[in-house]
């Protein structure tokens, strides 16, 4: 007989589990981009509630919640293997390790959530909910933070991802993992089925139908000043090869000087992408030069590295309207074994490099966040490649800025799912701000995004060219920008402790 902690586990479900819960949780990535059937990324969640009742107690639910991690984390970092497959010769063992490592490392976190959850006897639906939404929010800080593809993002192809701009995408996962919690509820339940239902509906048109409500309107773009995006389409494996870095930098500046835009105007502000200059600033005189003579008088962001005494920085240079370079920012959200070696000096005693082989473990990390000065334009945030897959990263601004910037370099993710995956999270962090993003890829998705996160104009992946777009107003200051995370956080803590809370026993 089971006790009131321990659930009957059917047969099927004890030997299938765990390939069932791989699964699902390939079916929930389905929902992020490219594919964007965020129809199905909610039913493969479903599919993971539906489990995780049939066994919500000790080893059975760590096995689901780490089999759910392992499908959805292996599905949408596919792309994680593109990096090492570069220079295959030398890193191309590690892919393979990279991908099961990122994908059962991140697992954990889901893993722990699922065993939490089952130690609620009275509610385990309701504490999945709630330890769910907190092993995302630890999943975006813990070890500097990896929130790419958090499970909010499923509902990027609908109106529903305008509730960033109030909740942020944390409280949206709360949202979205209540309403899947309901629906099977509904399904299962045979005292609560009508409430569970009701629940469920009502959840699904605040959603839906408030997320159109919330959705700014279209704005007139005919009196914004324009802006040009750069992209040179290098591929990784030639970027740096020296028969080709003259061919890139050639291309970009007469990209630069291109004709003026349609109806004569010229653009106030050029962005290159990251790591464009194929010289470090040190030694770039003559190189920014020629790029502020392409420029003819406009403002230029460019992206490039620069160092000194061993150090080197991943950075950004902003050249004024007169060629005088006016700021320089530095990157200081590096990405782990890509950008920098945690533990150096362990992995040099192994051999191990990773990807982040210049110097002693990598670049050095800036001191962070800092704006732009760009006169008439206002002020921009830098963000440089993954720093803007950070929510924090953003709303932790000096001050509101009147537009956010990016400059990436997504030749490392591939050809397939990283760029995209990438571009949408950009048009997140737009939304969520109400500011309208610049984003300037080496080889693509470049595009101009309103702070509604729709874009504007875009340059698609694997084309060489250049975005001429008028740049897009702020809009209405967001209920995230002010807060941020912190009332998720709250809501968290509180449930968490009313339902986790002991139950007090009666005495005579």
């Amino acid at each position: 007989m089971p006790t009131k902690t321990q659930v009957a586990t059917p047969p099927l479900i004890r030997w299938i589990r765990l390939p069932l819960a791989i699964a699902a949780g390939a079916l929930m990535a389905l929902g992020l981009a490219p594919y964007d059937l965020w129809y199905l990324g909610l039913a493969g969640l479903c599919s993971a509630f539906w489990l995780f009742r049939a066994a919500p107690v000790g080893l059975f639910a760590v096995g689901t919640g780490w089999g759910v991690g392992l499908g959805y984390f292996g599905v949408a970092l596919g792309w994680i293997v593109e990096p090492f497959m570069v220079d295959a010769a030398a890193t191309g063992w590690m892919a393979p390790f990279a991908l099961l490592g990122m994908s059962g490392g991140l697992a954990l976190f889901w893993a722990l959530a699922f065993w939490l959850a089952g130690h609620n006897a009275r509610s385990p639906a309701i504490a999945l909910v709630l330890t769910w939404s907190a092993a995302e929010l630890a999943r975006a800080y813990v070890f500097t933070g990896f929130p790419w593809a958090l499970l909010s993002y499923v509902l990027m192809p609908t109106p529903a991802m305008q509730w960033v701009s109030v909740f942020g995408p944390h409280g949206l996962t709360f949202a979205l993992l209540s309403l899947a919690a309901m629906m099977v509820g509904a399904i299962r339940s045979t005292s609560n089925q009508r409430l569970l239902a009701g629940g469920a509906a009502v959840t699904v048109t605040v959603l839906f139908g408030g997320g159109w409500l919330l959705s700014p309107p279209m704005q007139d773009l005919s009196d914004r000043p324009y802006v040009r995006l750069i992209q040179p389409n290098a591929e990784q494996h030639e970027k740096w090869d020296p028969r080709m870095i003259p061919v890139f930098f050639e291309r970009q500046l007469k990209l630069t000087e291109a004709s003026a835009i349609e109806g004569g105007q010229k653009p106030a502000l050029i962005v290159w992408p990251e790591t464009a200059l194929p010289v470090m600033l040190e030694r770039a005189d003559d190189a920014l030069g020629m790029v502020a003579d392409a420029a003819a008088g406009a403002q230029v962001v460019v992206g490039l590295q620069r160092g000194g005494e061993g150090t080197y920085f991943n950075s950004l240079a902003l050249l004024n309207g007169e060629g005088q370079l006016a700021q320089v920012y530095d990157k200081h959200h590096l990405v782990p074994f890509g950008e920098y070696m945690p533990a150096a000096a362990v992995f040099k005693r192994w051999n191990i490099a990773g990807l982040a082989a210049r110097a002693d473990g990598g670049y050095t990390p800036g001191p962070g966040p800092t704006l732009l000065e760009m006169g008439k334009l206002g002020l921009a945030l830098p963000l440089i490649c993954y720093e803007a897959v950070f929510p924090q990263d953003v709303y932790r601004s000096p001050s509101r800025p009147d537009f956010l910037l990016q400059i990436t370099n997504d030749a490392w993710f591939g050809k397939w799912s990283g760029p995209y995956q990438h571009l949408a999270q950009a048009r997140i962090r737009a939304i969520e701000q109400g500011l309208p993003m610049l984003r300037a890829a080496n080889t693509g998705v470049s595009a101009v995004i309103d702070g509604a996160g729709r874009i504007v104009a875009d340059l698609d992946l694997g084309v060489a060219g250049k975005v001429d777009a008028p740049l897009p107003a702020p809009l209405r200051v967001t209920v995230y920008s002010r807060f941020g995370d912190l009332p998720t956080l709250i809501l968290l803590i509180v449930l968490c402790i009313g339902l986790f809370r002991p139950r007090l026993r009666k005495t005579d």
